[in-house]
């Protein structure tokens, strides 16, 4: 999983959520530097619909197809989408007028389900947001989201006999 390149909303330290904000000059070249990484023979794309995903993913596999899939956009925030981070409400239930944390976990899994299935044996690549890779954690048994994940930086879920293993790669 890959966090977008780093947003306007990112650097101004604001709640984007379902608001369509453009990558930064510097979240272009994390997303470039995805290109210089070495990726498996046989991977498939999947991103969010939300432009910050597909740009990061046409950046960092340039000339790739990719499909996007709707289960893999960011938490609808409701009225704190545009607010200050400070501002965030907790993750646990519903914001006003925005997605419930459980609606989204059970999206995010459809999603991922979904996207394995149609992968037929390559490596599914997703292209995504903090908040689906926080859900996925929680999918894969963590006892908690973990940190905001860093902007453009893959994310391996490993899992073991004896547990589960979440590792980044550093570009």
């Amino acid at each position: 999983m890959i966090r977008h390149g780093e947003t306007t909303a990112n650097r101004d330290g604001v709640i984007a959520g379902r608001l369509e904000v453009s990558l930064t000059e510097t979240g272009r070249a994390q997303a470039q530097a995805l290109s210089l990484l070495t990726w498996p023979d046989a991977y498939v794309l999947f991103t969010s619909p939300m432009e910050r995903a597909k740009e990061t993913c046409r950046f960092g596999f340039p000339s790739e197809k990719f499909q996007t899939h709707p289960g893999l956009r960011e938490r609808d925030w409701g009225m704190f989408e545009g607010r200050p981070l400070a501002e965030l409400p907790p993750r646990d239930g519903r914001p006003d007028q925005g997605e419930d944390w459980g609606e989204m976990i059970n999206r995010v899994a459809e999603a991922i389900h979904d996207s394995y299935q149609s992968s037929h044996g390559r490596l599914p690549i997703f292209v995504c947001h903090s908040g689906v890779i926080r859900a996925a954690r929680i999918l894969a048994g963590f006892h908690s989201v973990g940190t905001r994940p860093a902007n453009a930086r893959p994310i391996y879920f490993n899992w073991t006999g004896d547990g589960h293993q979440e590792t980044t790669h550093d570009v």
